[in-house]
């Protein structure tokens, strides 16, 4: 990634990432933290512990996609507005459950507690009130411990605000970009 963005000519980028992806933003900013601006963690953690049965769940709809479809993909995005929603539990169905427990493997292995007070970019945390995957305390926890660091909790979102509450998810991001 870091060639990546320095091949294109990029200079201190604002990452930004949901679950995972915050997960990568984050190891990005403590490898090279003189080459990030910022950074956007959407539904993310200093550790991301994945629920066991979800683990389950997902492993098992490997061989039976349509009890994976019908007990983890379809309640995930339960609260994602018509349209969007079925076109994204299309992309989640191609790729399918062995890459998801891929994903969700390396989100429960991923912990920087130890180190995540090194992050020295400003950085904006935003979190559902109602994420069940990465509570509301795992940004509490980012914003205690990186030094520059904003929370914003949205009301009534989950693990997907993104998709959830995309115009209070971009006014926050519009704001914290505006402020660096």
């Amino acid at each position: 990634m870091h060639q990546y963005i320095l091949g294109r000519g990029y200079s201190e980028p604002v990452l930004a990432g949901h679950s995972l992806g915050g997960a990568i933003a984050q190891m990005y900013a403590l490898k090279y933290p003189a080459d990030v601006k910022g950074l956007v963690l959407i539904g993310s953690g200093a550790r991301l512990r994945v629920k066991p049965q979800s683990l389950v769940s997902v492993e098992e709809g490997i061989d039976n996609p349509s009890a994976w479809l019908k007990d983890f993909v379809e309640p995930l995005h339960s609260r994602v507005t018509s349209g969007l929603k079925e076109a994204m539990i299309r992309k989640v169905v191609e790729v399918g459950a062995r890459v998801q427990l891929s994903d969700l493997q390396c989100c429960d292995k991923f912990d920087i507690m130890d180190k995540v007070h090194q992050i020295e970019v400003p950085a904006l945390v935003i979190c559902g009130s109602e994420d069940q995957m990465t509570p509301v305390k795992y940004s509490q926890y980012l914003v205690a411990n990186i030094r520059d660091a904003e929370l914003v909790i949205i009301e009534g979102g989950t693990h997907l605000v993104f998709m959830e509450k995309p115009g209070e998810v971009n006014q926050a991001i519009e704001k914290f970009l505006g402020g660096l």
